[in-house]
């Protein structure tokens, strides 16, 4: 089979969207012996005969498939609101239609209280990237996200701008010494870091969260893959800024972006899996799957869900540590602020679960940090508690090209060239995280003056980032 059948080849003879696609996809990656027009002609027979194929070693499992679908009632399942009421955007002429699509699915669950799309947004599974979503006595799984808790956060350090340019050999040592990337990668022996987060009683809720102790405690203090990085860049304040007691000037600061790494990846996936089975929503919404609040199942998720949170800050805390020692230099000031998490919180009087999925707390007076890419600037954020976004920012500039697409279109030496013009020494990182692949950042923020307050503007110098590809966001 010399070209692949794809999605759009089996929509065009009859198949649709959903998880019958998948099943039919899936047969066609296997080696099965029929060539490319041979698997066409019985995916045509299947779907007009399926019952001819139910004992079928091949196409069996789609056949039966098919079959409970065509027997498939409305009532079978939870009625989605046609009525929906609107959500807010912010930025939207910048925002895909996928992202825009998504949010409106979002806004028809039964549980659903209110909705904000924030100008960084892209497409994503189930909610939307950049989407917050308010629910009444529900938690949805894929509307925390996969990478529960991932995170920002900042060192300001008392080191002038140009003792950076003086020494980078010194940061550039540091930075490989004291960080660890890729899927999967962790610490082994004498080399893996302790924290009180291990002694939470939490990781006892079940034999499931129990077996990932171990887990967690290897790739403690790691950063795993994606878009993840540890970085240092020089912090420009441009007054003084009273709440954090720095006077204007510039710093040197270590910006930080990772979240709960393979605890936080399984523990969604297995909820995610366990919501789908007690919330039947039609195609168009099951990845919106959810837990009532009220149920053991939803108690357990939002236990884990904590837990990951609180065990991505920890691996934060380790990084920032380690290179708080090895520079020998004093943290002025200390922001984190996570997103892919749900809080409750109180909405219109009434107490609400917030998911954020890619979006930053901005409730009023609180803090943030918003990155650019590995060439634009960051921003350090203080939030104005605007009640049509939900108390929320963007939490970076957003992907406009997609990762298969970056590495298709991007080359080496542009990106290469793109970091000398910005004077940024890169370790790591494939095409796929390269600057272009992202909105621009100058005009994410502009798209949310009423959202947050700018308090200083970080420039990175240094990234270090994943080098293997792997996808762990």
């Amino acid at each position: 089979m010399k070209t692949p059948i794809n999605g759009n080849d089996l929509l065009a003879i009859g198949f649709a969207e959903g998880t019958i696609l998948g099943i039919a996809l899936k047969i066609n990656r296997g080696r099965n012996g029929f060539t490319r027009e041979q698997m066409i002609d019985h995916y045509k027979a299947i779907l007009e005969n399926p019952e001819n194929y139910i004992d079928d070693k091949i196409f069996g499992k789609l056949a039966i498939a098919l079959i409970e679908k065509a027997n498939e009632k409305p009532e079978d399942f939870i009625q989605l609101n046609q009525n929906p009421d609107a959500f807010s955007a912010y930025g939207l002429d910048h925002i895909e239609q996928g992202a825009i699509n998504q949010m409106k699915v979002a806004m028809q669950l039964p549980v659903t209280v209110a909705g904000a799309l924030m100008p960084d947004a892209h497409q994503g599974y189930g909610l939307p990237i950049g989407g917050v979503l308010a629910t009444k006595n529900a938690i949805i799984p894929y509307g925390v996200g996969v990478d529960i808790g991932c995170r920002m956060a900042l060192s300001v350090y008392d080191i002038p701008e140009d003792f950076y340019f003086e020494n980078e050999a010194k940061f550039k040592r540091e930075l490989v010494a004291h960080t660890k990337f890729g899927a999967g990668h962790g610490f082994h022996g004498q080399y893996k870091s302790d924290h009180s987060v291990l002694e939470n009683p939490d990781f006892e809720t079940n034999s499931f969260v129990k077996n990932l102790k171990d887990k967690a405690w290897s790739q403690l203090g790691s950063s795993g893959g994606g878009n993840h990085f540890v970085e240092f860049g020089i912090l420009e304040f441009a007054k003084d800024d009273a709440v954090l007691n720095i006077p204007k000037g510039k710093y040197v600061a270590l910006l930080t972006h990772s979240g709960s790494r393979g605890f936080g990846a399984t523990v969604a996936g297995h909820y995610t899996k366990l919501a789908k089975d007690v919330c039947k929503l039609p195609d168009v919404a099951k990845n919106l799957a959810y837990l009532d609040m009220s149920s053991s199942l939803g108690q357990e998720y939002w236990i884990a869900m904590n837990l990951a949170g609180d065990y991505a800050s920890a691996c934060h805390e380790i990084i920032h540590n380690k290179m708080e020692k090895a520079l020998g230099a004093t943290v002025l000031a200390k922001v984190e602020n996570h997103h892919n998490f749900a809080w409750k919180e109180i909405w219109n009087g009434e107490e609400v679960i917030v998911h954020r999925k890619g979006a930053t707390p901005a409730g009023k007076g609180v803090m943030g940090i918003i990155p650019g890419s590995m060439t634009a600037p960051g921003f350090l954020v203080r939030g104005k508690g605007e009640e049509n976004a939900i108390n929320s920012a963007s939490h970076g500039a957003g992907r406009q090209m997609s990762r298969t697409q970056a590495i298709k279109t991007i080359t080496k030496n542009e990106m290469q060239s793109i970091l000398k013009d910005h004077g940024v020494t890169l370790i790591g990182a494939g095409l796929d995280e390269a600057p272009m692949a992202y909105k621009d950042i100058n005009m994410v923020m502009a798209s949310q003056e009423d959202l947050v307050d700018v308090v200083a503007k970080f420039t990175p110098k240094m990234v270090r980032m994943a080098d293997d590809g792997s996808r762990e966001d």
